[in-house]
């Protein structure tokens, strides 16, 4: 099993940044490869980006490249999501996720965390 907690959503205005954190328990992070996905009201959850065990992998949306950055840290188990340039329509809430192998997909994954909501104001 793996637990994850995800920190540091909030309320920003547009063109603001946040930095997400997903710290990981349970067994060995850089087992992993680590996932953000987000959810909307009324929509679907959909992937934002992914990272390799190693960090030498990443995949981005196309909606968030170029202003999102995926990064972690196997020795304290944390992944992090660095937003920047936000936009309204990032406004969700973000979860983070673990499987072996790094995809896009979320249904692939098989751990999740709470999720952490980002809401961005005009």
């Amino acid at each position: 099993q793996v637990q994850l907690v995800e920190s540091g959503g909030g309320l920003v205005q547009a063109g603001g940044s946040l930095r997400l954190s997903c710290l990981a328990s349970g067994r060995t992070f850089s087992a992993y490869a680590m996932g953000w996905f987000r959810q909307a009201p009324g929509k679907e959850r959909e992937f934002v980006a992914a990272i390799s065990w190693s960090g030498g992998i990443t995949y981005y949306a196309d909606s968030v490249k170029g202003r999102f950055t995926i990064s972690r840290d196997n020795a304290k188990s944390t992944v992090s999501l660095q937003m920047n340039s936000l936009k309204l329509e990032d406004t969700a809430i973000y979860y983070c996720a673990a499987k072996i192998e790094i995809r896009r997909d979320p249904d692939s994954y098989d751990y999740w965390g709470q999720g952490t909501q980002v809401t961005v104001s005009s």
